[in-house]
């Protein structure tokens, strides 16, 4: 997605893998962020970035989130992961299976190379240690959406009608309290994998965003 938003950008990758707790993941964030900076971010990633900006808001200039809510997870997205911790813990890890794929995918993309490989390649790069701590740390998260309205920077929200693993009701229910927010949500041909599934589409939205800033 990123050669989609042209110049004019200076990119810092948050290396939130690296991290073995939530704590941790916070300090990242602050590591590699600018002074004033704008954050972008998905999935866990979006979770992490709002209880950021809450705890530092002189640190944070925009805020965009893709495919979460700050919420925390469903209670069925939590019984899953508990389902797959010991699986992970005895077996040898390959990559993403059919089942979780038709979890973040929608149906058309689940056989296009091009979307399914670059997950592949993710999943097996950062390998089963990785997953098995991101799942373990931050299985239990505190529901920030009423603190949300105490956000002042600009926020721009995209979501996904047909996320399996993020309600649109639940991220819509972010403007309830800081209707500033900017809220996009498509409706059809993307699953909770936004950056892969839509990568223009989400690139105009944030461009349209950082005009406005």
């Amino acid at each position: 997605m990123l050669p989609l938003l042209g110049d004019g950008f200076e990119f810092n990758h948050v290396p939130l893998h690296e991290a073995r707790s939530r704590t941790e993941m916070q300090t990242l964030i602050g590591a590699h962020s600018a002074p004033k900076a704008n954050l972008v971010s998905f999935s866990l990633g979006a979770y992490l970035a709002v209880e950021y900006a809450l705890a530092n808001p002189e640190r944070v200039n925009s805020l965009t989130i893709i495919a979460s809510s700050a919420k925390g997870l469903q209670e069925k997205e939590k019984a899953t992961r508990l389902r797959i911790i010991p699986l992970l813990e005895k077996n040898h890890y390959t990559g993403m299976t059919q089942m979780r794929l038709r979890e973040i995918l929608a149906p058309e993309h689940l056989d296009d190379p091009a979307i399914v490989d670059v997950i592949q390649d993710m999943a097996v790069e950062l390998g089963k240690d990785v997953l098995l701590t991101q799942f373990r740390t931050t299985i239990e998260r505190p529901d920030l959406m009423q603190r949300t309205g105490e956000l002042t920077c600009p926020i721009l929200i995209v979501a996904s009608e047909q996320d399996k693993l993020v309600p649109a009701d639940d991220i819509r229910e972010f403007t309830t309290y800081n209707p500033a927010a900017r809220l996009h949500v498509l409706q059809e041909g993307t699953g909770h994998m936004i950056p892969l599934e839509a990568p223009q589409v989400l690139a105009d939205y944030m461009l349209d965003f950082y005009r406005t800033l």
